[in-house]
């Protein structure tokens, strides 16, 4: 019999766990860490939700721990290496709250255009107060959103079903699946012309942080309202704030903030606002959905030997996937590479395994490469079990090919990327299986560590631009760590590539791009799988 340890004290959605007579469940609802490291010596496995973290202290402790089950989506209160490096399964339940999400997107939605809590609010102090919260229809409105991953999707679908026009901007979207969709692709500028209600559902990162600021807003329909379902620090509060007192943004809905519980109460006292304390994924039918599907995981774990829904194990061997890190690594770095540097929605990706990579479940190192391709284009978590379902989501169609021969290489793994605007090909081995090198980038020779940051330039191939990128970077106290350049003939376009220490800004991108000769630069961070 396999002992399951509980974190929490809900058990609804487990009922096929709880009648598998393999299995015994045990509550101990959100130890402390001291109990806890008592606790999880006895356990085959264990189930969490968010309320606890499993250190590397308390996998350290587990002395017959094989599986980890966080019933949710992300898994940021486990430390995944530590289970790793112990052949502890660690697994999740993606996309459970995908309907919440766009649900609670359209229920904020229809409160704003109608008024309803201010309505709610003024009824229940026994006021009859009817012509003072005249709504709007969302029949024949225009709605932009701002990211059109799963749940920007599932918006979009019942946004229409109610006559209403839908486009999106989404710099990584398939434009052939979006127009089959019924959602029209427009650029971020067209969004804010012709939007009469804008929803964001983008990831939070440099590009979007703080998008939706006061010169974005400027550029909206006058009357605008947005709703916020995403993540808080896309909005500058503050900004959005004073947007609906001058009247520019008739109204917002936000479910999200920039520091969470709120330190900067400024909007949420705002008039004409809906606001909800981080509700999105919150229903009793996602809470359920997650438990029957973690269930299935579990039993299946245990009983068939199946590996379903795991964040950090691939379905090999542990003596296997132990060989196969260095590979995973290669290609999922080479992935985010070319996921960071890529411009326009992805429609296809073609995959050349040569020489020892060769040996291995190819499938597998697949898997990683989409992984590192789209975890920076995509707002939800992308992981081992989730990639090929997401790159089938939009479109992108996948082709292997696997060759013995690699040249002049022991092992070369090759990946090129069509989207609608460019193609763009890597090529890396790894040197005594250990040395990772990317030796290739659209036909041009570098020799480049997949590790940390760097700047990735085109420029014009002739005297003083590099020295003037340098000074640019050097007056902006971002320290050089390497530098290589790759190039097919002297005097045309050049690929520089700089290894730095510090983190370049969107700021400093900006006064790269102000130097004469300089075509394109991006900032790409390469991490440790």
């Amino acid at each position: 019999m396999y002992r399951i340890l509980m974190t929490y004290d809900n058990m609804e959605g487990l009922d096929a766990l709880i009648a598998n007579k393999n299995f015994k469940i045990e509550i101990h609802n959100k130890p402390s860490p001291e109990q806890f490291k008592e606790l999880i010596k006895d356990y085959d496995g264990l189930l969490i939700r968010s309320e606890v973290k499993v250190t590397s202290d308390i996998i350290s402790a587990a002395g017959k721990l094989k599986f980890i089950g966080r019933a949710g989506t992300g898994v940021d209160n486990v430390d995944k290496t530590a289970a790793t490096q112990k052949g502890i399964v660690v697994a999740n339940v993606p996309g459970g709250n995908t309907i919440s999400a766009a649900e609670h997107t359209i229920g904020l939605m229809l409160a704003l255009a109608r008024n309803i809590p201010e309505a709610h609010v003024s009824l229940k102090s026994k006021k009859w107060d009817r012509k003072n919260f005249v709504g709007t229809e969302l029949f024949g409105k225009t709605l932009g959103l701002i990211g059109l991953g799963k749940i920007g999707f599932e918006v979009a679908k019942r946004c229409l079903s109610f006559g209403m026009k839908v486009i999106a901007y989404d710099p990584f979207v398939n434009v052939e699946l979006a127009k089959n969709n019924g959602i029209e692709v427009k650029s971020l500028e067209e969004i804010y012309q012709h939007s009469d209600y804008i929803s964001i559902h983008s990831p939070l990162n440099d590009s979007t942080k703080g998008l939706i600021n006061s010169e974005a807003i400027k550029k909206m329909k006058d009357s605008v309202r947005i709703i916020n379902c995403a993540r808080g620090p896309i909005v500058n509060e503050h900004d959005l704030s004073e947007a609906i007192k001058s009247g520019k943004v008739k109204g917002a809905a936000v479910d999200v903030f920039a520091k969470e519980p709120p330190e900067d109460w400024s909007l949420i006292e705002t008039n004409n606002t809906v606001i909800t304390p981080h509700l999105a994924a919150s229903t009793e039918e996602a809470q359920v959905k997650i438990a029957l599907e973690m269930s299935e995981v579990i039993i299946d774990f245990f009983t068939k030997g199946l590996v379903r829904n795991a964040v950090n194990v691939p379905a090999v061997t542990w003596e296997v996937y132990k060989k196969m890190m260095p590979y995973m690594d290669l290609v999922l770095k080479s992935g985010s590479f070319q996921g960071q540097i890529s411009e326009g929605g992805i429609e296809s990706v073609e995959l050349e395994y040569c020489g020892h990579f060769s040996d291995f479940n190819t499938s597998v190192l697949t898997v990683s490469y989409l992984q590192g391709l789209l975890s920076p284009l995509l707002d939800i978590k992308v992981n081992s079990v989730n990639a090929f379902t997401l790159a089938k989501e939009r479109g992108i169609k996948i082709k292997e090919s696997i060759i013995k021969d690699s040249g002049d290489y022991l092992n070369l793994f090759t990946a090129k990327v069509k989207t609608d605007k460019s193609e763009i090909s890597i090529s890396a081995t790894l040197f005594n299986d250990k040395n990772p090198r990317i030796v290739n980038i659209n036909d041009l020779n570098v020799d480049v560590s997949p590790i940390g940051g760097k700047v990735v330039i085109i420029n014009d191939d002739r005297p003083g631009v590099i020295g003037k990128i340098g000074a640019v970077l050097g007056d902006s106290n971002v320290n050089i760590a390497g530098m290589n350049v790759g190039r097919k003939d002297s005097g045309k376009s050049a690929l520089t590539i700089i290894e730095v220490d510090n983190v370049v800004s969107n700021e400093i991108l900006k006064e790269l791009l102000k130097i004469q000769g300089v075509q394109k630069a991006k900032y790409v961070v390469l991490q440790l799988l």
